[in-house]
């Protein structure tokens, strides 16, 4: 038995090899993952000013930002190059000498004579011969080894029978690294790199990361700012939209020593005081601690500026608010969450103070505000370019006053224009794109208990699922479309108009009046329209009680044909056979009966297969993770692009209480349901409740809807299993059924004499 040798690699080939797929193995994720991208989405094209100064801002990034890009270029690119290197080396590498065939080499083949190897071999030395022209020393020692092995025989039967001239030789195991590793002189060198590397550095890397991940939580956040909103909010369960304000600007996320990121200059002595004389309201001798702090102070100057889009120095106080912005959404989502923790303490009867519902609705108004840039008593349409406070006086007119987004888009082209007529061609635009993208979402619930008993009935303490269906389009798709449908529709009844007018007077013989230069005319053609808008109105309601009647009565219309065909096949055979006919109508309505048994047991089946899949389908997108990509959001002032996300939430506005804690939802692109699981009240009774939907980034899209529970009494539970009181009748009856026979019967084991007794007594 041959035996076995483990070496290192002595020239390095094996070594290279390792090293470049090692190498690839990485260089090919980092470099799809990590070569960073200088593309950025554009969104609408907006020509206002401060789009354009948002739009330049994103183009050019941060200084810190660009030399990580550098970096990371640098090490992706040096990392290829010396991937090329080691292929270039792995190249020059000879393995002639690992591979020897001696048949190949003198180009012959297996069953050769000795007369034909060496015809082979002389031809092949004039050519390789160190003394020729042509010659090569390192092919010509080659060849000479194969003719030696070719023409001695018993290195030609060593080589047919073990691959080998030399016969069977050890099994080579070659390990992929280089031979001085294990060489005695180096030893120490590779000791202390070995401790370095994983004793020192890999410690101190795991050390470093537990202690900066254990101060944030899941949404990285501060853990002591979460601690301080609770603080705040169980102390003020009544709060405000300034009051929430001011808790936000005290989160540890602005403070230096928490954040290392935040930069405190000089100039701020000089700036903060002049800001602050600018601000009304800002509540600066407030004595609470954290708010009075200095942290705090400039952090709600800035959110105060922001909100009254204030201009602010570029390089010192703008830097400052730009920061502070993009951290609000993060921080408006923990103060949300610890609002709704705490409700849910309550409910539970742990904590004594129960937060209202207007703390958590003003903790959720803070996050649109903030995004466009308006207080709380701003108007709505302030979120879209070029419309400022002076322009907003067109909107408010005696007739039609615009106050929404929706109302503006409902109007027609020339009630535009006459809205917007302050405004320019290339900034009526601008409005109207903005307008075309703002979403219209449509909320559909449905509220139910799932439960095999009383799937239908809400009794007390069960739990309620309200599913609610989201469904997102566009304004422009919604509205659109229907000023579309309505100037054809008008255009058409025009026509219609003056084709009857124009018949009307060839009949007559009279000529079409034509319309004199005074309003008089008009007066008179404005009737006509509203009395034809009313016969349209008309009509459509014709239409809907028709396809009413086609969808209520399409079922009825077929039985009662069959019925008036079964009451005259009565009438006919009554004089024949009344019994048998009577006989066939019961066995009809046997038939008909099982068939509609048979109808609802399908229903609850093709019901019960929905839900599976439904669930199926929630549990694979709970597997799938929670997307957050949406819409990008339109919002000029805020420093990123911002996506578009919603709360989702179940209350009770009369007893201003929090029902269920709200969802966030992240990933509404077309459609996305949500389920919302709460308690029934445990009184019977007639309960109001209302479902809202609330964004997180424009004003004025939220929607509410009020549902109502009919809440009965929860049935009593029964002492002993149904099961039970069958098993335990049965064992009853049994008992019984044995001392009738013991009473009847004689037992085995009774003898003769006893009865003979017995019959003696008688």
């Amino acid at each position: 038995m041959t035996g076995m040798k483990f070496e290192y690699d002595e020239s390095g080939s094996t070594f290279f090899y390792f090293l470049t797929s090692f190498l690839g193995l990485l260089l090919l994720p980092c470099t799809f993952y990590f070569w960073p991208a200088d593309k950025i989405e554009e969104q609408e094209k907006d020509r206002c000013e401060v789009f354009q100064r948002k739009h330049a801002r994103l183009k050019k990034p941060e200084k810190w930002k660009g030399l990580r890009k550098t970096t990371q270029r640098l090490l992706i690119v040096g990392g290829w190059v010396l991937m090329a290197c080691l292929v270039y080396k792995l190249q020059q590498f000879d393995y002639e000498y690992a591979n020897f065939d001696p048949y190949d080499i003198l180009g012959v083949g297996v069953g050769s004579s000795i007369a034909e190897i060496k015809k082979a071999y002389r031809k092949q030395s004039l050519i390789y011969h160190p003394d020729k022209p042509t010659g090569d020393e390192r092919k010509f020692m080659r060849l000479n080894k194969a003719y030696l092995a070719l023409t001695d025989d018993d290195a030609r039967r060593n080589f047919e029978r073990y691959g080998h001239p030399d016969g069977p030789g050890a099994m080579h195991f070659g390990i992929a690294l280089p031979s001085w590793i294990v060489e005695k002189e180096n030893s120490l060198w590779v000791l202390g790199l070995y401790g370095l590397v994983f004793m020192i550095a890999l410690p101190t890397v795991v050390a470093i990361w537990w202690y900066r991940s254990s101060k944030f939580s899941n949404d990285q956040v501060l853990l002591d700012t979460t601690q301080l909103y609770y603080f705040f909010f169980h102390k003020t369960p009544h709060m405000v939209f300034k009051r929430a304000l001011m808790v936000l600007a005290a989160s540890l996320e602005f403070e230096k020593g928490h954040n290392p990121e935040i930069v405190e200059r000089p100039s701020d002595n000089i700036e903060l005081p002049q800001l602050i004389k600018q601000l009304p309201n800002l509540g600066e001798k407030n004595k609470e601690r954290p708010l009075c702090f200095a942290y705090s102070m400039k952090a709600r100057s800035l959110l105060h500026a922001h909100l009254s889009r204030l201009r602010l120095p570029e390089s010192t106080l703008d830097q400052d608010r730009l920061y502070i912005v993009k951290c609000c959404p993060i921080l408006i989502q923990e103060m949300v969450s610890c609002v709704s923790q705490l409700i849910m303490l309550a409910h539970a009867g742990r904590i004594s103070r129960l937060p209202s519902l207007d703390t958590i609705e003003a903790c959720m108004k803070l996050s649109p505000h903030i995004v466009q840039a308006l207080w709380d008593t701003k108007n709505p349409l302030l979120q879209l370019p070029n419309v400022t406070e002076d322009s907003l006086r067109h909107f408010v007119s005696k007739r039609r006053p615009v106050k929404t987004i929706e109302h503006l888009l409902s109007l027609s082209s020339t009630e535009r224009h006459h809205i917007l007529r302050s405004l320019t061609e290339e900034e009526f635009t601008d409005v109207l794109v903005v307008c075309r993208k703002m979403p219209k979402v449509e909320m559909e619930i449905n509220y139910e208990v799932v439960d095999d008993d009383d799937s239908g009935e809400f009794t007390a303490g069960a739990i309620v699922t309200v599913t609610v269906n989201l469904r997102r389009r566009t304004m422009g798709e919604v509205y659109e479309r229907n000023l579309q449908e309505t100037e054809h529709k008008l255009d058409g009844e025009e026509k219609e108009e003056e084709s009857l007018a124009v018949t009307a007077a060839k009949k007559s013989g009279w000529r079409k009046p034509q319309p004199k230069k005074g309003g008089k005319s008009k007066s008179k053609s404005q009737p006509q329209k509203k009395k034809h808008h009313q016969q349209s109105a008309s009509k459509k309601d014709e239409e809907h009680q028709e396809e009413r009647k086609d969808k209520t009565g399409s079922h009825q219309q077929p039985e009662r044909v069959e019925m008036v065909e079964e009451k005259g096949d009565q009438d006919t055979d009554e004089d024949d056979s009344p019994s048998h006919s009577d006989e066939s109508v019961a066995e009809e309505a046997d038939t008909e009966s099982h068939k509609e048994d048979k109808q609802a047991n399908n229903v609850d089946d093709d019901a019960e297969w929905e839900r599976f899949q439904k669930g199926l389908t929630k549990r694979e997108k709970a597997l799938e993770g929670k997307s957050k990509m949406s819409h990008t959001v339109h919002s000029p002032y805020f420093p990123e692009d911002k996506q578009e996300y919603w709360w989702t939430y179940v209350c009770d506005r009369k007893k201003h209480m929090l029902i269920t804690a709200p969802y966030q939802i992240t990933n509404l692109v077309d459609h996305e349901e949500v389920q919302l699981k709460f308690t029934a009240p445990q009184k019977p009774g007639i309960y109001t409740y209302q479902v809202c939907l609330r964004s997180d980034s424009y004003l004025g899209l939220d929607l509410s809807d009020d549902i109502k529970l009919d809440v009965k009494e929860a049935r009593e539970i029964p002492t002993e299993h149904p099961q039970w009181q069958e098993c335990s009748s049965d064992e009853e009856e049994d008992d019984d059924n044995d001392m009738i026979k013991d009473d009847g019967e004689d037992s085995e084991y009774t003898t003769d004499e006893e009865v003979t007794d017995d019959s003696d007594e008688e």
